[in-house]
């Protein structure tokens, strides 16, 4: 079976939820980095911000469609 990288969007998925759901009440994209994506996932901001730029949730359903055919 070839490689694929799920494990990565559904990760990046879920930081998008986090930072939206902080980001929502308030709260800055770096505060939330700070807080809570870094003592998490140990990312730099770079790629922090490569994340929420990337279109996942797209990415993931095309991988669950291209298995499915």
């Amino acid at each position: 079976m070839a490689y694929n990288n799920r494990n990565l969007l559904r990760r990046i998925i879920e930081i998008q939820e986090l930072t939206l759901e902080h980001t929502k009440k308030g709260s800055s994209q770096k505060w939330v980095y700070d807080n809570f994506i870094h003592p998490r996932y140990n990312i730099s901001i770079s790629t922090y911000n490569k994340y929420l730029s990337r279109n996942a949730k797209f990415e993931l359903s095309n991988l669950n469609e291209k298995e499915k055919t």
